[in-house]
């Protein structure tokens, strides 16, 4: 194919697609019970943010919620973020997960990468979910508790927050990849009771242990009375340094005379505690509800992945992303959910593909990133695998270039429907992305979600279409956060979105929406480039650097200072045997004039090693951005949330560099 350009059409939904898709059966039942009549997506959607309490009323009577008492009012709306939703009901989200158990299809497939795909029933789910429960009410848990995990992507995880949720106690998690202080950042503004661990994990072929680690973690959280142990890299693992531990096979009890319960809580009784990445402080600790993520949930993934029963629903993730709990969330269609622990480079990077063949996955949730590695490694999945049951892509954590869209449909299928998705922890979802009766054209999303009145506004406040503004949500949506742990007066809730637009909630990222819906993101709005006033979402330069084959990655950083002039250091990661040559330099340069402007050429190019990222695979542009401006360290960046903290060591030395100029 030839290369394509922002907007091109690239797939086109057929008849049976639109006839079977999820989002039809939703408007033929709005038209016949609710007398609602919509011909398109955009009228639905419109619908959707214009009569707000009507919407979600609906989907708690579609999905059939399973409550023991009915909301009393849906929504109850002060301005945000003073809104309360479903007053009155009383659930429990675990259970809604659970009353989806049937003896025809597993709950999970689980791969790591030293072991064969297992298969786990539902009803061996719910055996283990019940076993963990009646441990910890044993261990005292009880409603409003915390429950902490620092656990990899494994089933036991998934048992974890199922128990926790249906005592009515509070799940946050980490990924074992976290550092110890990054760790302890979260989970010490809670003040755990319960610690679900493991011994150590397998990534990328070798074995990490964590017993000294999760010492570590014991010691620095005083409320901790209770350890539980996945013996995940050992089977006898070494626990004399821990304290009050038990081994996960130990509270494994199958016993039928101990059923599993559910205690019936408020629709916005916290269900789980997630964090922001905490890459300049410490990370909020933004509390969602029971209801509010069940209904978000239920919506996305049934409406927007377009999921069913028959489908096995994959996002390659860690416990310390979002994108784990919406994992979980995809339980709510009837869908199988597919669990890969390890590295998805290990052997190599056709590893993910070779798993979306054995496990007949039909949806597959990956990253940019990913999708640039595997371009640049020049693998060919349509070639070397069978991938006939994917029908959906979703790609998240960053703008998907078009580059991206373009090697998808040329190197994975042409059939696939490719959704490029942008949300976020804060509201636990995806709050831009795919409709499966719509088409789907190159570098865009193909629209705001359902529910969602997703704008974009420029510096006065104004919607704008068809150019770049801030990312904001002008209507309340019910998985918003309840509230920030140890937050009473909600300030740091207020500053975080409510500050530039009162009343109006701004998202940090830069958005433009053309005129038939669909939307391009550009990147975090607090890192954009300014030149001479043209703003540029980095997004945009990193395409235009990166199409060159010798450039493996790259970070670009703007040091607008007060009283200087504007300074634009790019930073790029060149392929094996590859020079940053003058002729090089040149090109990326005059690329950089075609694709964006005169303005955004940088005014020198630095090779380095590395490109600093998150742990959820972020570029840490912000960070850079303040320790080059020579910010305090210690405010400017927390390496315990980086995935490669050895990378800033360039970077701090150029800072001295630049300051002694």
């Amino acid at each position: 194919m030839a290369q394509i350009a922002e907007g091109e059409l690239l797939w086109e939904p057929s008849e049976e697609t639109k006839n079977q898709a999820k989002l039809t059966h939703y408007m033929a039942w709005l038209a016949q019970n609710k007398n609602k009549s919509f011909k398109t997506y955009a009228e639905l959607w419109q619908w959707s943010v214009d009569e707000i309490a009507d919407f979600w009323e609906s989907l708690w009577q579609y999905f059939e919620v399973v409550a023991s008492q009915q909301p009393s009012t849906i929504l109850n709306d002060q301005g945000m973020p003073n809104v309360t939703w479903f007053e009155g009901a009383r659930l429990n989200w675990a259970e809604n997960i659970l009353a989806k158990a049937t003896d025809e299809r597993p709950f999970l497939l689980y791969k790591d990468e030293a072991s064969a795909i297992v298969e786990l029933s539902w009803q061996e789910i719910e055996q283990k979910v019940s076993s963990l429960q009646h441990a910890l009410k044993e261990m005292g848990v009880q409603k409003g508790d915390r429950v902490v995990a620092y656990l990899p992507n494994i089933p036991e995880a998934i048992v974890g927050v199922l128990a926790v949720a249906s005592l009515g106690a509070i799940w946050s998690s980490s990924s074992p990849d976290f550092g110890t202080r990054s760790v302890l950042d979260r989970f010490t503004q809670i003040e755990p009771k319960v610690l679900l661990t493991i011994d150590g994990y397998q990534y990328n072929g070798k074995p990490f242990d964590r017993v000294d680690t999760v010492a570590e973690i014991q010691n620095a959280l005083p409320t901790l009375e209770k350890t539980i142990i996945v013996p995940l890299l050992k089977d006898a693992p070494d626990t004399s340094n821990l304290s009050n531990v038990v081994l996960w096979p130990e509270i494994m009890i199958d016993d039928e005379k101990r059923p599993l319960t559910f205690e019936q809580l408020p629709f916005d009784h916290p269900l789980w505690v997630l964090y922001s990445s905490g890459t300049t402080g410490l990370p909020k600790p933004i509390v969602h509800g029971h209801g509010g993520v069940l209904l978000e949930h239920y919506k996305s993934v049934v409406f927007h992945n377009d999921l069913g029963p028959e489908d096995r629903f994959f996002w390659f993730t860690s416990t310390g992303w979002m994108m784990w709990n919406y994992l979980i969330g995809a339980l709510l269609s009837g869908s199988t959910i597919l669990l890969f622990n390890g590295s998805p480079g290990f052997p190599n990077l056709n590893t993910l593909w070779q798993f979306a063949e054995q496990t007949g996955m039909t949806y597959f949730g990956l990253s940019p990133a990913f999708v640039s590695a595997c371009m640049k490694a020049e693998i060919e999945p349509k070639r070397d695998y069978d991938l006939s049951t994917l029908r959906g892509i979703g790609s998240t954590g960053a703008p998907l270039p078009v580059t991206g869209f373009q090697w998808i449909y040329d190197h994975v299928s042409p059939e696939v429907a490719l959704e490029s998705l942008s949300g976020g922890t804060d509201l636990c979802t995806a709050f831009v992305g795919g409709a499966r009766i719509e088409s789907i054209f190159a570098g865009e999303l193909q629209g705001a979600s359902l529910g969602a009145r997703v704008e974009a506004f420029d510096p006065d406040g104004q919607p704008v279409k068809n150019e770049v503004g801030e990312l904001v949500i002008s209507r309340p949506m019910p998985s918003m956060p309840i509230y920030f742990w140890n937050d009473p007066n909600k300030e740091r809730y207020l500053s975080s979105y409510f500050e530039m637009f009162p009343g109006i909630w701004r998202h940090g990222d830069w958005i433009k929406i053309n005129d038939r819906g669909g939307a391009v993101i550009y990147g975090r709005s607090d890192s954009t480039i300014n030149r001479k006033g043209i703003r540029m979402g980095t997004s945009e330069i990193y395409q235009s650097v990166e199409s060159h084959p010798e450039i493996l990655d790259s970070l670009v950083i703007d040091l607008e200072m007060l009283g200087r002039d504007s300074y634009m250091p790019l930073f790029v990661v060149l392929r094996e045997n590859s020079e940053l040559t003058e002729e090089l330099k040149g090109r990326i340069n005059q690329k950089l004039r075609q694709d964006a402007s005169p303005r955004h050429v940088p005014n020198e190019i630095f090779q380095v090693e590395q490109i600093p990222y998150t742990l959820s695979g972020k570029k840490m542009e912000v960070p850079i951005r303040r320790i080059l401006l020579g910010h305090d360290m210690k405010k400017a960046i927390n390496t315990g949330a980086m995935r490669n903290p050895e990378s800033i060591d360039y970077f701090i030395k150029l800072r001295d560099t630049l300051n002694n100029e």
